[in-house]
């Protein structure tokens, strides 16, 4: 059969890693794809969000199944296009993929049906957000309601910080049109983890438990960033949160979905905030975490491709999910500035040294080709990423890889994992 992959980043380089393991596939194009992706499929030059063009090639191609990556055509209406000319696609359809185009839509989806999660009043103007922020008491966090590629949550401790970034979201429009209305919510304490599942719009099939590393500096410090590395399983979801995730947030989630007529059938990403073993949902994701995709998909021993087609036809009850035992952890490599502005074009050395660690895999997000060689085409630019006997032994080896690749300005978060061998040593 014949598979496209929507998207350019490290996900996208998973997901085509992982279907090109299947003995059903035998050809798999990426639009627009990375240096990386080049390896494994046949790149096409057109952008994730263009519905039309990618629609238009799908038919051209005969594609069998197109995997969406990122949310941004999801909320464009891909899915509903893809159907409409008879073609198979995995993805849930524009109305499903407000649980994550819209966080107000998401809070109020979980304050209707009892779903847990903190507290938070919408806005869509400055002055009656000022005024009720300057009536709370900080911590708050600030969102931005729309797409804002990870980057459009702010966590104010102080009254000037929050202040702040309601004049960044809402009066300097550093988020464009997503932060038209902006979120006011009560800042929970805990530890953060995402859980994914599959889900046909009715069974629910949980993906191993992953934790992803939002700030840009070690112990989470610094601005949130699309993500800094990831690694699964992560200790803080307990046997309890995870039953608890599945039977008090995934499953009703999935059946106030259907109930407000938006059938919901895809990858669903809850990131949840975990406190003394009771969790509450921080928001929605409608697609594969990146880079949790990375560590996840590396430790998914099943053949990818028939869950996603169950997805889609409604058959997922059928399915199970064979996985390694052992751990994996990816650590991001990014370009010195991001989240803020950085420069492109530099050369990446050391990528075959790297790729000599033995169980490790170098997924590329933000790579190109230029007079040959590899180099540097956006903020997050490699996901090294490595299966180990323990947390411990992955570190280790993605580490190791990490050391062995460099360019001007490469910068990485030295402290990925560090969370979970703690709960390890603490026995929690």
């Amino acid at each position: 059969m014949k598979v496209l992959v929507i998207g350019g980043g490290g996900r996208e380089h998973a997901l085509v890693w992982k279907i090109a393991q299947s003995p059903r596939v035998k050809k798999i194009y990426c639009a627009p794809g990375n240096a990386g992706i080049a390896q494994w499929a046949e790149c096409l030059p057109i952008s994730a969000e263009d519905v039309k063009g990618l629609t238009a090639r799908a038919e051209k191609e005969k594609i069998d199944l197109t995997v969406v990556g990122p949310e941004a055509p999801l909320t464009l209406g891909i899915v509903e296009a893809f159907r409409g000319k008879g073609m198979r696609i995995f993805g849930p359809t524009q109305k499903a993929s407000e649980i994550e185009g819209s966080k107000a839509f998401a809070k109020d989806l979980m304050k209707k049906h009892g779903i847990p999660t903190g507290d938070s009043v919408t806005f869509a103007d400055p002055e009656s957000a000022i005024k009720y922020v300057k009536a709370k008491r900080p911590p708050l966090v600030i969102k931005a309601d729309g797409l804002a590629a990870g980057k459009g949550v702010i966590i104010c401790r102080t009254l000037e910080e929050a202040l702040s970034a309601l004049d960044l979201i809402m009066v300097q429009k550093a988020f464009g049109p997503a932060g038209a209305r902006v979120l006011v919510e009560e800042f929970l304490e805990g530890e953060e983890a995402s859980f994914l599942a599959f889900t046909d719009g009715d069974s629910v099939l949980p993906l191993p438990t992953s934790q992803d590393h939002k700030a840009i500096y070690d112990d989470d410090q610094g601005p949130n960033t699309g993500g800094m590395g990831a690694y699964s399983p992560a200790p803080v979801v307990t046997e309890k949160v995870n039953r608890d995730a599945i039977e008090k947030i995934m499953i009703p989630t999935v059946r106030a979905m259907a109930k407000e007529g938006k059938k919901y059938q895809g990858v669903l990403y809850a990131g949840l905030m975990i406190r003394e073993e009771k969790c509450q949902v921080l928001e929605f994701n409608a697609r594969f975490g990146d880079p949790e995709a990375q560590p996840l998909l590396m430790r998914m021993k099943s053949d990818l491709v028939p869950i996603l087609e169950a997805t889609i036809d409604g058959a997922l009850s059928a399915h199970k999910m064979e996985l390694e035992d052992r751990s994996s952890v990816c650590v991001v490599m990014a370009s010195g500035g991001y989240p803020g502005s950085y420069q492109k074009g530099k050369v990446i050395s050391g990528l075959e040294e790297a790729a000599k660690v033995r169980d490790t895999f170098v997924f590329h997000a933000g790579t190109a080709f230029h007079g040959g060689k590899v180099v540097t085409n956006g903020g997050r630019v490699l996901g090294v990423t490595a299966l180990g006997n323990g947390i411990g032994e992955a570190i280790r080896k993605a580490y190791q890889a990490v050391e062995r690749i460099s360019w001007e300005g490469a910068y990485y978060r030295r402290d990925i994992g560090q969370k979970a061998l703690k709960r390890i040593e603490r026995g929690c």
